[in-house]
């Protein structure tokens, strides 16, 4: 495989290699970007559309994403449902907090910070966060592995660390499901 030097930034070492293989999955979600786009399966919708993923993907140094080669399924599919059993019900309690009385209604700002050193699963535990209505991440410290939530109807102290609970137990979530076995392992107690 050919690899390719690309600078990172942060706390996390000054060159990291990149070899094609962890580029690859980069490579075809931006092809299929590219051809959902323009809406179009053609042969030169596809060409042009390598064409363009490689160009993207040499002129701007992402940092690599690594992934832990572990993924199951079934625990995956549990957190999707979970997820979206979330969403379902917290579109009810933010409707509710809606057309009541808003002085009643507080929101807070939580620090939570992860477990995980993955991007991925930082990443991953951010989308699902902010995915659900009532809460949403305002700031992701990456070289700490840090988010910081904003969460609707969080007024004591105990409401907070529920809202700190939660999120820590959506990344737990993600974790069995797509983390690495040393990860997995330090947060399945």
């Amino acid at each position: 495989m050919t690899a390719l030097t690309v600078t990172t930034r942060g706390g996390r070492g000054a060159r990291v290699r990149v070899s094609l293989r962890q580029k690859l999955p980069l490579l075809v979600a931006l092809v299929l970007l590219w051809m959902m786009l323009w809406g179009s399966t053609t042969p030169l919708t596809i060409l042009t559309g390598i064409i363009v993923a490689l160009v993207v993907t040499s002129t701007f140094s992402l940092p690599p994403v690594q992934l832990s080669g572990r993924f199951n399924p079934f625990w995956f599919a549990v957190f999707v449902a979970r997820v979206l059993g979330e969403m379902v019900v917290a579109s009810f309690q933010v409707a509710i907090i809606a057309i009541g009385r808003r002085s009643r209604h507080r929101g807070a700002l939580v620090k939570v910070d992860l477990h995980t050193e993955s991007d991925f699963i930082l990443t991953g535990t951010a989308l699902a966060v902010s995915i659900v209505p009532g809460s949403v991440v305002v700031e992701v410290d990456r070289d700490r592995t840090v988010l910081y939530v904003h969460s609707l109807g969080v007024s004591t102290p105990e409401q907070v660390e529920r809202a700190r609970h939660h999120v820590l137990s959506l990344e737990r979530a993600l974790l069995r499901a797509w983390g690495s076995r040393d990860e997995w392992e330090a947060v399945r107690a």
